[in-house]
């Protein structure tokens, strides 16, 4: 980006409206759009470019906007009263100096890409008004662009105050704009509310800037990154939209997908190389994938990372979790946060692990509950095994060594330790400690009644 040696850029991002058609009590701009606020989405942008200051002009839903946003660096501007666009930039145009050069950007317009306004920025002259404009199929609800047949830009119309041949304009106003802040504080201060909506309209300034004879330009750009958010089905577009720009960047990265249009990205996720990933996965939070990750259909993968060589079949849910490398997970497998998995683990049918280490090459295959546990390397929990760990008010830990063996539906009372290479029976409920290398069993003894006499209901006939 280059702009002007005298100028330095301050953003303002315009989040005040109250998104009637939405039919929500949420403020507009928090509505989530691929897991993040539409304002997030926006900021996030903003911060990628090269500015001094970033502004949040805020309003309907009171504070709620600044405090669900709160972690974000910016400085929160708000606008009490609803009085329009105009009036919105004009109270962020307190807290800029005149020289600043003021990029206005919109919180329901979430789409735009932070290339497109550095390309706008570099084309943007010192004194100039420059805005981004598209074609629409179908403008309604926004402002068109009034051209000369020459080509130059005279004006914009707000939909609610054009004419029938106004109205069959194609090209609209995004109402992304960027000017000189001196000039953008001249033109609103001429601004009037005499028009249809009794509102100051920011895109006046189009026409106060032709009369002046300074240079305005008009510059297209992609309908799809332009269109701003209204309601619930615009929404909905946006979110395939949004979807399939992060299938195709995880396919650019080497990550091949079973069908782009059936995954979703709520958040942030590094991918290696030759990882596949099948349908109807969902990424949510902070997700690392190493090379060659393979990742089932139907999984969710919340806040986690898996390194390289690991494969977790379907139907899994790993949330807040490190898994090493060569690990085989599932199906039907929920691994819960502050969960790690050190290299080719096995975790494997309708297993839960919480809170819990698992060294190199341990299993938990199938049917088992590994709660606030620590779990040596090289050791086997069976089928239907319990570590129990809560006892009505706290929860305990249960430490298991290496090379231990733990048989099929037994209970492991925490706390409790068992020892290296210790063997636990099947069926047992282990409530001491068991030392290395013994074999703990709790079984009741066996005993077999010779000729045994079911008890038949009442009334009813022995069939035996």
């Amino acid at each position: 980006m280059t702009l002007p040696e005298d100028s330095r850029l301050a953003i303002v991002i315009l989040a005040a409206g109250q998104g009637s058609r939405m039919i929500s009590r949420r403020p507009k701009v928090l509505h989530r759009l691929g897991g993040q606020s539409l304002l997030r989405h926006v900021h996030d942008v903003a911060r990628d470019l090269e500015h001094d200051t970033i502004h949040v002009v805020y309003g309907h839903g009171g504070e709620a906007v600044p405090q669900a946003e709160a972690d974000l660096r910016v400085h929160w501007v708000e606008q009490q009263q609803q009085q329009g666009t105009g009036h919105a930039l004009a109270l962020a145009l307190e807290h800029i100096a005149d020289e600043h050069q003021v990029l206005v950007l919109y919180g329901d317009v979430p789409l735009i890409r932070t290339a497109t306004l550095n390309e706008l920025l570099v084309q943007h002259g010192a004194d100039d008004l420059s805005l981004l404009t598209f074609f629409a199929d179908d403008p309604e609800g926004y402002g068109r662009v009034l051209r000369t047949p020459g080509g130059r830009l005279l004006a914009i119309i707000e939909e609610s105050d054009a004419d029938a041949r106004q109205l069959a304009i194609k090209e609209v106003n995004s109402g992304i704009l960027l000017a000189r802040a001196r000039h953008l504080k001249g033109w609103l201060g001429e601004l009037s509310s005499n028009n249809a909506q009794g509102e100051c309209y920011l895109t006046d300034c189009v026409a106060l800037a032709v009369a002046e004879k300074r240079a305005v330009y008009g510059h297209p750009a992609s309908a799809e990154e332009l269109c701003g958010i209204n309601d619930r089905v615009q929404l909905a577009a946006a979110e395939r939209c949004y979807q399939q720009r992060m299938a195709e960047l995880l396919m650019r990265c080497g990550t091949t997908l079973a069908d782009p249009q059936r995954i979703d990205v709520r958040g942030r996720i590094h991918v290696g190389v030759d990882c596949h990933i099948d349908v109807n996965v969902l990424f949510e939070g902070e997700v690392t994938l190493g090379n060659e990750v393979h990742i089932g259909p139907h999984c969710v993968i919340r806040d986690t990372s898996l390194a390289d060589g690991t494969v977790v079949h379907s139907h899994c849910v790993i949330d807040g979790a490190a898994v090493g490398s060569n690990c085989r997970i599932g199906p039907f497998a929920r691994i819960r946060p502050e969960t790690r998995l050190a290299e080719a683990v096995q975790v494997g049918n309708f297993v839960e692990i919480k809170n819990s280490t698992l060294e190199r090459g341990s299993k938990t295959n199938h049917l088992s509950y590994v709660g606030d546990s620590e779990l040596g390397q090289d050791s086997n929990i069976g089928a239907g095994v319990i570590t129990c760990n809560y006892d009505g008010q706290k929860k305990h830990r249960t430490h298991i060594g290496d090379r231990v063996f733990v048989g099929s539906n037994s209970q492991l009372i925490a706390p409790v330790r068992i020892g290296d290479g210790a063997t636990i029976g099947a069926g047992a409920t282990i409530t001491r400690d068991v030392a290395a290398s013994a074999l703990a069993l709790s079984r009741v003894p066996q005993r077999t009644v010779a000729n045994w006499q079911r008890p038949g209901k009442p009334g009813s006939a022995d069939k035996t």
